[in-house]
């Protein structure tokens, strides 16, 4: 199988066709942040890298060979976390440049499959999606999957897929699964930082809240996100001795189930904390992708 990657991140699609013992030919990476490259290059050194989504007509591959292509398109002008402006955000139009290039490998290979992802949006913007897919690549497979079926973390995200996809089953998988036994204090909140934390907004609730290790068993994380290395609300822990911690980098990629072994190879690729927290905050939970591919590789 021959993919091309859009918006490629740390190559969790390639993780996934790894771990069905998929036989990736050629895998091709668009991607313009080079921490997020450089994690590739370690996972994948083999990976071709085109650069700059915007430059796709510059791109010198055979496009007949793609048998697949994905796309987890910038989320930011969709989320309900954000401004909400669509394609009317510059970031939003990439939206399109992801649907041309779609459009324009289904045009020299019809048999190649596609998948696109991207956060729970409004409604109006899932249809505006889902319409303008289906006019440029045909019928599309929709699906709101939670991570939380197969993970540690709650993260929903809407899939829209070449082919079908079903649920996949709850594995029952807590915080106490992913947890590292024991941290090293450098991951701790300073007092400054817990002080921030507890401070009172408009609504007179405190902006923060805690996740508890003696509430482990029954708890899962919320979303992980890009800015993880700040804390993040509801994700911040506090342990059995009554310290406030960060999650670490290894627990937030376990949280998006990527393999051990590789966030081993991560881990020593010498890449920031900062950037291993962005890049792991803005990829795909590995276990969901994989089960998704279940449905093009059966």
């Amino acid at each position: 199988m021959n993919v091309l990657s859009l918006f490629n991140g740390m190559s969790v699609g390639r993780m996934a066709l790894e771990a069905l013992n998929v036989d990736v030919g050629t895998y091709y990476s668009s991607e313009i942040d080079k921490y997020a490259t450089q994690a590739t290059q370690a996972l994948y050194p083999d990976t071709v890298q085109l650069g700059d989504v915007t430059k796709w007509r510059e791109w010198n591959i055979d496009w007949s060979s793609i048998d697949l292509v994905t796309g987890g398109f910038p989320c930011q002008a969709w989320s309900m976390a954000g401004k909400q402006l669509g394609d009317k955000d510059e970031r939003g139009m990439l939206f399109w440049t992801m649907l041309d290039i779609m459009k324009h490998v289904k045009y020299h290979n019809p048999k190649a499959d596609f998948l696109i992802e991207n956060v729970k949006m409004k409604k109006e913007f899932e249809q505006y999606i889902t319409t303008h897919t289906e006019n440029a690549l045909g019928h599309v497979h929709k699906i709101l999957i939670n991570s939380a079926l197969v993970s540690a973390q709650n993260r929903n995200r809407y899939y829209w897929a070449s082919f079908q996809v079903e649920q996949p089953e709850d594995r029952g998988i807590l915080l106490k699964d992913i947890l590292l036994s024991s941290v090293d204090d450098k991951w701790l909140h300073t007092k400054q930082a817990i002080s921030y934390m507890n401070r009172v907004g408009a609504t007179g609730r405190v902006k923060w809240s805690y996740m508890f290790h003696s509430e482990e068993t029954k708890q899962k994380s919320q979303c992980v996100t890009s800015n993880f290395l700040k804390g993040v609300p509801n994700n911040v822990l506090v342990t059995k001795d009554n310290k406030i911690r960060k999650f670490t980098p290894r627990e937030c990629m376990r949280l998006q189930t990527v393999p051990e072994h590789h966030i081993d190879t991560l881990l020593s690729a010498g890449i920031s904390n900062t950037q291993l927290y962005k890049m792991t905050g803005n990829a795909w939970t590995m276990e969901v992708v994989k089960h998704i591919f279940k449905g093009i590789t059966q």
